[in-house]
């Protein structure tokens, strides 16, 4: 039985990337659940855990780490390709590569899609 915040979560999941492949979704939403993330809202959570999937699944973030670019760095020349699967998974929202966020709390979330 789900408890209402992992309810609050799937339903973020589905407002904010309706058509993101169940793998990434089933992902974000374990991510969203993190004990590191249980501060945030449902929907902040969810945020968080959908640009850090997108990161390192499905950019060359990683590459750019290993290629010795600092975190900022890897970030901003990310930024269109993450807008891009953000568009496909029908986000309404996009992330802005001079928002700064959180760092404490994404780069917690990142370290769980690293390992």
């Amino acid at each position: 039985m789900a408890t209402e915040r992992q309810k609050r979560i799937m339903r973020a999941v589905t407002a904010t990337i309706p058509r993101a492949p169940f793998i990434d979704a089933e992902a974000i939403r374990e991510a969203a659940r993190s004990r590191h993330m249980r501060s945030l809202s449902a929907e902040a959570a969810v945020w968080l855990a959908a640009v850090a999937r997108i990161r390192h699944e499905h950019t060359d973030y990683d590459v750019l780490m290993d290629d010795g670019y600092d975190k900022d760095a890897a970030r901003f020349f990310v930024a269109d390709d993450i807008n891009a699967v953000l568009d496909r998974w029908g986000a309404k929202r996009r992330l802005d590569p001079n928002e700064a966020g959180d760092d404490e709390i994404a780069d917690s979330v990142e370290q769980s899609f690293e390992e």
